[in-house]
């Protein structure tokens, strides 16, 4: 099976670096039923963290997060890869991206039992080029 690649809207919240802070964002966001394809979170300097919203109904998370009162910025562009669960499957990716001479600026993966699913950030003068070298169309 091919990996399925493809081009993918992300909004983030910057919340503070306290406890409860993320559970209040999750449970703001599940009350209202959104959907996430993927998050990522991660500290950002002056105490605060930063959450990646990848939304299944991008007006249902920009409703939600109104009501929240949670301030989104984007939308941004990433990419989502999933696919079979194989030894090299990162390197693969990366190595096309290596032969378009495109830097990633971040990248996460993981494996579920028989597949895998990441995301990957490129520079936004990166995107289209990261769109030929993986070929999504």
């Amino acid at each position: 099976m091919a990996d399925i690649m493809r081009r993918i809207e992300y909004y983030y919240a910057v919340v503070p670096n306290r406890k409860g802070a993320g559970a209040k964002v999750f449970n703001s966001l599940k009350t209202e039923g959104v959907n996430l394809i993927a998050i990522n979170g991660f500290p950002r300097c002056m105490g605060g963290a930063q959450l990646d919203f990848v939304p299944s109904d991008t007006r249902a998370l920009i409703a939600a997060a109104q009501k929240a009162g949670v301030k989104l910025v984007g939308p941004k562009i990433a990419f989502l890869i999933q696919g079979e669960d194989r030894l090299g499957a990162v390197a693969d990716v990366l190595s096309k991206l290596e032969k378009a001479q495109i830097s990633v600026t971040a990248m996460q993966a993981i494996a579920t039992g028989t597949g895998y699913g990441s995301i990957l950030w490129v520079k936004p003068r990166d995107v289209d080029k990261t769109v030929q070298a993986l070929g999504i169309s």
